[in-house]
């Protein structure tokens, strides 16, 4: 019965989006007011980032059964968006989904009509993603699109593969079998002191960035190791500054500070919600190269967090969910025409150069292959350059690119802000008006 009363709440006050244009000179502003719902927070900012938006500023409230959040938002060049048919899109996919939340179902092996997809786990090593796309490649797989994260000695992936005959998903079971098989060898080939996962699943169940963040959140990858052979002393400038801190018995303030990048505000709400919290008011706001965050939480029962341990465990998940996607190492993108083969072969001649995958976005449209890798040498540290310059020359000048060092030292972070300082600013600009002030 509560369930079907909220349908009929729902229904009678549907999602409501303003997009304003006219604001400010140099962003677009959009406002979404809904009934309120855990993770409606989470699909309306994964909407934005999956258009690829940058949200400069974001105010967020959601107290009293309702939500009614603001997003300052720009395109990749800084600009404020001016196309009406993207607007127009930006809308209804905003009014679409913030009516229901999708969730994560079975695992399975039973493949969609278009592809089979694979989900990856296991202790990150030198030539670790080569060695998958040889085997893929050995057993007649085309990789049609995958995203490969590693973060704290480990790897994860999720990856799209078609039959390289028909073009379409793998659907014999021996055939599957044996995929499975001989990935989970690969995966285990070293002395790995975790499982190694492979895992066969119906695709269009989760948001593949945010189920790597569960593969990795579930595999506790938040908890620091020390590895030999690995980059030694980390330097602590450049690493997220998380607090939180709990006020009376009504929140649990939580403030960062980050390396500003793309689709930051996305991994911090998808652990969030996974973790089971709910964000009651918050901001954000982006300088040249920091991004400040400030959110008043507490968890699904209404109650902030209780535990010191669980305040550990909240602290340390939201550095990873910063770092897991932090732009590690020198970024290369692939632009060339689509082969069987091509990214064992790319990923091979990465290996035998010496050169490690921190991160990739494989995607393939049309006949064209568009990949982006992010490289460091085996050590960690900046690539020869001579060794690129080599590797330009094996793979083509045109087809491989050099885009930028995103190891560049980040901002020096500025000294503490007053806990709600700029919170209190926030409720000032919107004029709603508090029960209490806090220092």
């Amino acid at each position: 019965m509560d369930d079907e009363y909220a349908k009929l709440i729902r229904r009678m006050n549907p999602p409501r989006v303003v997009i304003d244009n006219d604001a400010y000179e140099d962003v677009t502003v959009i406002q979404v007011d809904s009934v309120n719902r855990h993770g409606i927070l989470l699909e309306v900012v994964q909407v934005l980032t999956d258009m690829n938006l940058i949200i400069t500023k974001a105010y967020i409230s959601s107290d009293g059964g309702w939500f009614m959040d603001v997003f300052n938002v720009v395109d990749n060049d800084g600009n404020k968006i001016r196309d009406k048919d993207v607007l127009h899109y930006m809308q209804r996919r905003l009014e679409n989904n913030a009516g229901s939340v999708s969730r994560r179902g079975s695992v399975g092996v039973l493949p969609s009509e278009e592809h089979t997809s694979i989900e990856l786990l296991g202790t990150d090593r030198p030539g670790l993603f080569s060695e998958v796309c040889a085997v893929l490649a050995d057993l007649h797989c085309s990789v049609v699109n995958a995203e490969i994260w590693t973060h704290n000695c480990r790897a994860a992936a999720v990856v799209h593969v078609t039959d390289d005959a028909t073009g379409c998903a793998i659907k014999d079971p021996k055939r599957l079998s044996t995929i499975k098989d001989l990935l989970c060898n690969v995966l285990k080939a070293s002395n790995d002191l975790k499982t190694a996962k492979m895992m066969l699943s119906v695709p269009g169940t989760m948001h593949r960035e945010r189920r790597l963040h569960q593969i990795m959140f579930a595999d506790r990858d938040y908890e620091r190791v020390d590895m030999a052979g690995v980059r030694g002393v980390e330097d602590e400038s450049s690493r997220p500054h998380v607090t939180l801190l709990n006020i009376e018995k009504d929140y649990t303030v939580i403030t960062m500070r980050s390396k500003d990048r793309p689709k930051l505000l996305f991994d911090i709400v998808c652990t969030l919600t996974d973790m089971q919290y709910v964000v009651y008011h918050g901001m954000v706001n982006t300088g040249e190269m920091e991004a400040y965050q400030e959110f008043y939480i507490r968890h699904v029962d209404g109650l902030p967090i209780s535990s010191e341990a669980e305040r550990e465990r909240v602290k340390q998940c939201l550095e990873a969910a910063i770092e897991r996607r932090a732009s590690e190492g020198l970024e290369l993108e692939l632009c060339t025409e689509d082969r069987v083969g091509l990214l064992s072969d790319i990923t091979r001649i990465f290996r035998e150069n010496s050169l490690c995958i921190k991160r990739a976005l494989i995607s393939t449209k049309g006949g064209k292959a568009k990949d982006t890798f992010y490289v460091t040498d085996v050590t960690g540290n900046p690539v020869d350059p001579k060794i690129i310059d080599s590797i330009r020359q094996e793979i083509g000048q045109t087809a491989l690119q050099v885009k930028h060092n995103s190891s560049l030292p980040p901002k020096t972070p500025q000294q503490e802000t007053t806990m709600g300082y700029l919170f209190g600013n926030l409720f000032k600009a919107r004029t709603f008006k508090l029960i209490r002030s806090y220092p």
